[in-house]
């Protein structure tokens, strides 16, 4: 193995190289309202140093690139830590594991584990795993349109051997033997299409870019005013001295600081931070979504989750646990248990003996599963779950796989599909004859039937009243949550030609098989808290109504006002009918791929729904496809499956899914409580600026100022707020639904009392923050303007916890447990402290005495029980 893997190289593709930090660090850079604050820090650092000389005339523009430098590394690290992020979970969505036979065993091995020379096993829906060549198998199509473009899918036979990595499998089953691997095979970029990092936008960003060019244009409008203002000042002065052609260098540094703080405004009003908080909220969604079971391969579909009115479920996997055995059967039209290996072999010495022979014929050869020796030398059984929970009853009446394989050979096979709900294959017998074997959906392959096998092992036709029989035990072991089973065989004329199709009619009813497919633990209180959460739960299910309906109230999601329904009824309806029924149908059972794609279509287009969707099957694709979220199964999955989802279910279990739709609520939430606490900042930092601008002729913000609330608020505040774990009143509330406000009343309720507090507190403070402090002396604006700094900052640390719950009142609540948001804030703090008492040659501040650091902060704390009567006040919902 490792001299084959030395020679042919191993099954993974050079991958792209990762981006350094310092590439996020540059794209930082590229900023437009950062870079005119640099050439500001400039202009200021030679006039500076010109007229003060060095050091004292730099710390202005010093500071300036201080403070462009910090924002610059926390975005860039967030950058690059969201971008690890994907590579990571690129790898994830690579791992798939394939059937091989490998040193005579067949296993389960990684796609990257497979050398030249194994043989693979491929089913409808799997994707080629490596370039090949076809050893034996049936009616194999292999779609290539991901490699060719042509969505025609090609026949490959003995004729045409040659199967090539990355494609699929759309009908059929064959061996395959791997012939080239890795970076040599015809597509070396096998899986490109799962790579995709998360480069797309999702809806909430775009939403929310609109709303931050909208507010960086109010930005814009008021810092070209204040300029205006602040710079009118200092010319009609020199115009009145006479002087309006004579600069000095003290003159140039006093336009600089106007323009300086125009710049500022701009870059406090554009919100940058809102899609880091989505980007920052995602990302930290999708990582513990990863630790609850859910892969995102989609980052929109997070949000969209949260946004979810209505679920469409698949029965087995999702809400059943898969495990299947057969408990009931009917054979010689009567019914026994056989849920213990007593039963069983009691059940095998009671039936004639042709009719064992027949059934064990039936079983054996018409599957699409295996019975292999493992490397303990025990039986292993392969396949679908459906399948080996035949397969294992028919080893439990003394079958054996191998010994019944080697009587007949297998001329031609017709493999199972959603639209026939049946399968067939054709044995050529050992002296020269036809005989068909057929299995599929109960009622459907019973109605073919024409004769059964009575008691004494005779072939007898099938009159009405034993047809009627036959159904009334499919629907009594429906009632029971069986899934049922019809086998059947028929003798073939001679002169048929295996060219021919099989007949569709004229089989011999063998055997009726009930096999019971527990539901998950679990699954009845999610469907519940779905239901509190005002989503509605749906089931789409291939199987018989009876059974469907047995599980669906099991799980409680059939109500006693919800309907039940047939895909063939279902699709005899007309618009106006669909119009009244699509709302009250709670199962559909016995659907085809088109039905299930029909259903979600008409609640996304007619009712405005926003529709999951969980599937496992190739038949699934187009309605995973069609849904607002498709969510694919990554145990029970085919690759195609998991290639048209956004999210992969990685243990099957619909309760992840509710915890998906918990966490897609909770982004939603988080993000809308970071809007709300940056525009409360943005509205007071331009109010105070541009009213101080106009009424006293200075800014008390500066740049630097400006620039570290602006640190608080979008880097740091986007952390804090974005990062907020999940908790169980989400699942209390309503959807947002499609049509749902993204700033609610609620939000502008919010942020206009808060800002109006804080306005107030800043507008008192600067027109009686001496009296009130008594402050006199030279150095009494430069105190003031750090209380004012001080206070405002404070404001925001205090908002910032208020801004936790947007209605309830309790906001401390769960607060000391989020650790990441309790850093924030303490480091804000520690940091504000240094800045106000050790960096005020670069902030503009000067230290503080302990009571004017008490009156900051309790003038940000009162902001606390104002937001507590503020949310008092009621408003519209919407």
């Amino acid at each position: 193995m490792q001299r084959r893997q030395d020679i042919y190289g191993i099954n993974k593709f050079t991958e792209s190289e990762t981006r350094s930090f310092w590439v996020f660090v540059w794209e930082a850079l590229q900023d437009t309202t950062l870079i005119i604050l640099a050439i500001c820090a400039f202009v200021s650092l030679v006039v500076g140093i010109t007229m003060e000389g060095w050091p004292k005339g730099a710390h202005d523009g010093l500071g300036i690139v201080a403070s462009i430098l910090l924002v610059v590394f926390v975005t860039a690290t967030s950058d690059y830590r969201q971008s690890l992020q994907f590579k990571d979970l690129d790898k994830e969505k690579r791992k798939i594991q394939v059937q091989v036979t490998r040193k005579g065993f067949r296993q389960r091995i990684s796609i990257y584990d497979l050398l030249p020379g194994d043989v693979v096993n491929l089913a409808i829906g799997d994707q080629v795993p490596a370039d090949g060549l076809f050893i034996s198998g049936f009616s194999l199509l292999i779609n290539e349109s991901s490699l060719t473009g042509e969505s025609e899918p090609v026949v490959v036979n003995e004729e045409n051997p040659f199967l090539l990595s990355g494609t699929k499998v759309q009908d059929g089953s064959c061996k395959m033997l791997v012939t080239t691997v890795g970076m040599r095979t015809q597509w070396g970029k096998l899986m490109a299409t799962l790579s995709e990092g998360g480069d797309d936008e999702t809806p909430l960003q775009v939403k929310l870019n609109g709303v931050a060019t909208i507010i960086g244009q109010i930005g814009l409008f008021f810092a070209v005013i204040t300029f205006i203002v602040l710079s009118q000042g200092l010319i009609s002065k020199k115009y009145h001295d006479g002087l309006l052609l004579s600069w000095s260098g003290d003159d140039a540094l006093a336009m600089l600081e106007h323009f300086a703080i125009a710049v500022t405004i701009v870059v406090v009003a554009v919100p940058e931070g809102l899609p880091l908080a989505v980007t920052l909220s995602l990302a930290f969604a999708m990582k513990k979504m990863m630790n609850d079971k859910a892969l995102v391969r989609n980052l929109a579909a997070c949000e969209t989750m949260g946004s979810a009115t209505t679920i469409c479920s698949d029965k087995t996997g999702t809400l059943t646990t898969n495990h299947m055995t057969v408990v009931k059967t009917c054979i010689c039209g009567n019914i026994r248990e056989v849920n213990s290996p007593q039963n069983a072999s009691k059940l095998c010495s009671e039936l004639p003996e042709n009719v064992v022979r027949t059934l064990l014929e039936s079983i054996f050869n018409n599957t699409g599963g295996e019975v292999v020796i493992n490397q303990d030398g025990k039986h292993q059984i392969l396949g679908t779950p459906t399948e080996t929970a035949i397969l294992e009853f028919a080893m439990s009446i003394g079958g054996n796989f191998k010994a019944k394989r080697a009587e007949t050979k297998i001329a031609k096979v017709e493999p199972f599909n959603s639209t026939k709900k049946r399968m067939c294959v054709l044995l050529e017998l050992a002296d020269g004859g036809y005989r068909a074997h057929c299995k599929g959906a109960s009622e459907i392959v019973l109605a073919a039937c024409d004769k059964f096998i009575d008691e004494t092992g005779a072939v007898t036709p099938l009159d009405k009243a034993t047809a009627g029989k036959l159904n009334g035990i499919i629907d009594g072991f429906a009632h029971e949550a069986l899934r049922t089973l019809c086998l059947a065989y028929r003798e073939m004329e001679e002169g048929f030609s295996i060219e021919e199709q099989l007949p569709q009619q004229g089989y011999t009813c063998i055997a009726i098989v009930g096999i019971k497919d527990p539901v998950r633990p679990g699954v009845r209180e999610s469907v519940a808290i779905c239901r509190s959460a005002g989503v509605t739960v749906r089931m789409v299910t291939g199987d018989n109504i009876n059974t469907a309906k047995a599980i669906a109230r099991e799980c409680g999601i059939l109500t006693e006002d919800g309907l039940a329904i047939e895909g063939p009824d279902f699709r005899e309806k007309t618009l106006e009918e669909l119009l009244v029924l699509v709302p009250k149908i709670q199962v559909m059972a016995r659907s085809s791929p088109l039905d299930k794609h029909t259903l979600v279509k008409h609640l996304r287009t007619t009712f405005n729904e926003v529709v999951a969707v969980t599937g496992d099957g190739t038949n699934d694709a187009p309605a995973l496809h069609e849904a607002d979220i498709g969510l694919a199964m990554g145990i029970a999955g085919t690759e195609v499956a998991k290639e048209s989802a956004d999210v992969i279910i990685l243990d099957d279990n619909f309760s992840t899914i509710v915890t998906v739709a918990r966490w897609g609520r909770s982004v939603y939430v988080n993000i809308q409580k970071f809007v709300q606490f940056q525009l409360t900042v943005n509205v007071v930092a331009l109010l105070v600026n541009f009213s101080s601008a106009c009424f006293t002729g200075n800014a008390p913000l500066t740049a630097v100022q400006l620039l570290w609330v602006n640190m608080i608020m979008d880097t740091l505040g986007a952390l804090a707020l974005a990062t907020e774990p999940p908790n169980d009143d989400l699942m209390k509330r309503e959807p947002v639904g499609r049509t749902g406000k993204f700033i609610t009343n609620v939000m502008w309720r919010n942020i206009f009392g808060q800002s109006l507090y804080q306005f107030v507190v800043m507008w008192y403070l600067q027109t009686q923050g001496k009296t009130f402090f008594g402050l006199g002396g030279s150095d009494a604006d430069i105190v003031l303007n750090t209380i004012i700094f001080n206070s405002f900052v404070f404001c925001q640390v205090f908002n910032e916890i208020s801004s936790r719950e947007m209605e309830k009142l309790n906001v401390l609540k769960g607060m000391l447990k989020n650790y990441v948001f309790m850093c924030v804030l303490s480091s804000t703090v520690v940091f504000q402290f240094i800045m106000v008492q050790f960096l005020g040659e670069f902030a503009n501040t000067t230290p503080l005495t302990s009571l004017q650091w008490l009156a900051s902060v309790l003038l940000g704390l009162v902001g606390m029980p104002i937001a507590v009567v503020v949310k008092l006040i009621p408003v519209g919902s919407s």
